[in-house]
């Protein structure tokens, strides 16, 4: 639990406490998308091979879109008069993932990768969605905004990946 710090305020309707449980849940999908945004530009850096370009530029406007998120995220904290925290430092001491292990590898080496990064992420914003729909309509809603563009972006990757049968086949690095 990351712990929101001490708000002597929240958004009107909801109480201090339930403030700054959201805001905790929250800063924990920050983290996520932060560290997302910055796996997704390091998989367009470190991309090569057959559908090297269409992979590589497919990722560029996913960037953008999760740094939106993050944005978005992290002015929903900031509402509930909570701090949010938007360092590395904070990503990876507060994160319970691990880090991203390729480096440069062939697409669909990232792609396979990017797709249990993606299957993680949207579980956890599930997660978030069940937790933060009991108090904060507001949040859930943002929360499941992200969540149906996470879950497409993850069907254009699994696109490259999976075989006409319907079968995922995820390739190793």
């Amino acid at each position: 639990m990351i712990m929101a710090d001490n708000a002597s305020y929240t958004v009107p309707g909801l109480d201090l406490e339930d403030g700054r449980r959201v805001a905790d849940v929250l800063q924990n999908r920050l983290h996520a998308l932060n560290d997302l945004q910055l796996t997704l530009k390091h998989a367009h850096w470190n991309v090569v091979g057959r559908d090297f370009i269409s992979v590589h530029e497919m990722l560029d406007p996913e960037v953008d879109r999760v740094r939106d998120f993050a944005d978005t995220t992290a002015e929903r904290i900031a509402t509930m008069g909570v701090s949010p925290k938007g360092t590395p430092g904070a990503i990876v001491t507060d994160r319970t993932w691990d880090d991203y292990a390729l480096g440069r590898a062939s697409t669909l080496a990232h792609i396979s990768a990017l797709d249990k990064v993606y299957t993680d992420v949207i579980a956890d914003h599930r997660n978030a969605i069940a937790e933060v729909g009991k108090v904060d309509p507001i949040a859930e809603d943002i929360l499941i905004e992200q969540t149906r563009a996470l879950e497409l972006f993850q069907w254009f990757l699994r696109s490259f990946i999976t075989d006409a049968g319907g079968e995922l086949s995820h390739v190793e690095s």
